[in-house]
């Protein structure tokens, strides 16, 4: 395996085909600490009257509207796993995105599954996915912007998911496909 091109978050590698033949090109994430997974995908749902929502953003991904996919993107909140802390676990990173990408505080969070590529043809990383439960709805931050990436917050009731999420994509959202797999073990 060899490095082609590297930034502080992302790398460009290749290393041979399976049957040897051609070099395979992918991206690598060199900052992550956690073995199984390089990122934490957070299925957050706050408990509003015994009533329970879901907390999705709204982000403008450049490789998307670069590429003229979609102005924004609906994801889930999301992080690398210690690209700050090298000791940080799937846990106290889901706790930590979180609050920074929502401003809520969970008071459990669950892991769901880990070690689920991403895109295995692309991309070395994994990811880990968890269910947050947030009871007290009182933000403990101002949410971030991450540099203008995250443009809006959705608080989408779990009765109307389904159909807001059709919407959302006949408006001409892209959808994460990572938001829609950790839902899906999230609501089991």
């Amino acid at each position: 395996m060899k490095t082609l091109y590297k930034t502080k978050y992302l790398e460009l590698k290749s290393a041979p085909s399976p049957d040897g033949s051609f070099d395979w090109v992918y991206a690598h994430r060199p900052n992550t600490s956690c073995k199984y997974a390089d990122a934490v995908i957070i299925a957050a749902f706050l408990h509003i009257h015994n009533e329970e929502s879901i907390i999705f953003i709204e982000t403008k991904r450049p490789a998307i509207y670069a590429e003229e996919k979609a102005e924004t993107c609906l994801e889930l909140p999301a992080g690398l796993i210690g690209d700050v802390r090298n000791d940080e676990d799937i846990i106290s990173a889901a706790q930590t995105e979180l609050i920074e990408e929502t401003g809520y505080k969970a008071e459990k969070i669950n892991l769901l599954m880990d070690n689920i590529s991403a895109s295995a043809g692309c991309l070395s990383e994994t990811l880990a996915y968890v269910r947050a439960d947030i009871y007290d709805i009182k933000q403990v931050s101002e949410p971030l912007s991450d540099n203008g990436v995250i443009v809006k917050h959705h608080i989408v009731p779990l009765k109307e998911l389904n159909n807001w999420i059709l919407r959302q994509r006949d408006e001409g959202k892209s959808i994460s496909s990572q938001a829609l797999a950790c839902l899906y073990l999230a609501l089991k």
